[in-house]
């Protein structure tokens, strides 16, 4: 039988979830996007300040690892748990931020119903964090992440037939084609984070 010998270092998994809960802020910023009311502008600088928050947070598990003799896992799976949290924030800003500089107001109809997943992904992924203490009762989190990413791509092909099916202009296009992989990028990276939870949770099981 092999034996682990850890550390009991909750700094780590407090920083995970903080990193997680700025992907739900986040991630409700970018739903305010559809409201057509909403100085864009405005929400992107918001956003720009809510990733420089998150950057914050993955600047410190970065600094905690680096610093960190014994970690509660291995060093890689912390590295790739950080940067793809990072990921899946930068995604999100670009959404926002691409919103604002195209200035665009409407968007394909399944738009909502991409945001919804991208927002449910977001707090499945907050709530599975904390978990990471025990490595218990996480399998349900992958498989429905994995479940939310099949339904996004879903959703994305029928926003891509919506865009092409000439009811836009090409220019116009081009904008909500951007906005709407940045979307689809998110909830890919959200899956990724998934996936790297499964790969902590097998190796330490």
């Amino acid at each position: 039988m092999r034996f682990r010998i850890r550390p009991v270092e909750s700094t780590f998994y407090d920083l995970f979830t903080e990193s997680a809960n700025h992907l739900v802020s986040g991630a409700a910023i970018v739903a305010r996007i559809l409201d057509p009311e909403t100085d864009k502008t405005a929400l992107a600088a918001q956003m720009n300040d809510a990733e420089h928050a998150a950057d914050d947070t993955t600047h410190a598990i970065i600094k905690l690892v680096n610093s960190t003799f014994i970690t509660p896992f291995d060093r890689e799976d912390i590295y790739a748990l950080a940067s793809g949290l990072d990921d899946v924030m930068d995604y999100m800003e670009e959404v926002v931020d691409s919103t604002a500089l195209y200035g665009v107001t409407e968007f394909p109809e399944a738009m909502a119903a991409q945001i919804q997943v991208l927002q449910s992904a977001a707090n499945l992924t907050a709530e599975a964090m904390p978990r990471l203490r025990t490595m218990k009762d996480l399998q349900d989190f992958w498989i429905e992440i994995n479940r939310l990413e099949n339904e996004g791509d879903r959703n994305h092909r029928r926003m891509l037939a919506d865009l092409f099916d000439g009811n836009y202009k090409a220019m116009q296009v081009l904008k909500l084609k951007d906005i709407v992989e940045a979307v689809e990028q998110a909830i890919d990276a959200l899956e990724s984070v998934a996936n790297t939870v499964e790969q902590i949770a097998v190796k330490e099981s």
